[in-house]
């Protein structure tokens, strides 16, 4: 189990390159992306801008589930404690949130730059 970890994390990010790669390697310019209407790598693009988002969704409910397990667990041990974990707990899940969000903005702005 302990192998597979890192060879996953390492398809995934091999994956992750490889599209954005071919997505980026036609290097259109701004005049012939507005003459031709829709760019070439459209496509690729898309598909890009959605495992994208699609992966930062997936780690970003994994670690919200984290982080509210710990918390809960916390809680359970602990009652007294739970007003003064409640708070950072709930900073938490925020800022993980915030970066699922950046991550639909960077895919949106890959998708409306092209089209």
């Amino acid at each position: 189990m302990k192998t597979l970890k890192p060879l996953f994390s390492l398809a995934v990010l091999f994956i992750i390159t490889a599209i954005s790669s071919v997505a980026s390697a036609q290097g259109a310019d701004a005049a012939a992306v507005k003459t031709q209407g829709l760019a070439s790598n459209y496509g690729l693009i898309a598909i890009a801008a959605g495992f994208g988002i699609g992966l930062a969704a997936l780690g970003g409910s994994i670690g919200q589930g984290r982080a509210a397990g710990a918390a809960l667990e916390g809680i359970a041990r602990n009652p007294g404690a739970a007003g003064q974990i409640r708070g950072p707990m709930i900073l938490g899940l925020a800022l993980i949130e915030s970066l699922v969000i950046y991550a639909l903005i960077i895919a949106l702005l890959l998708v409306l730059k092209v089209g």
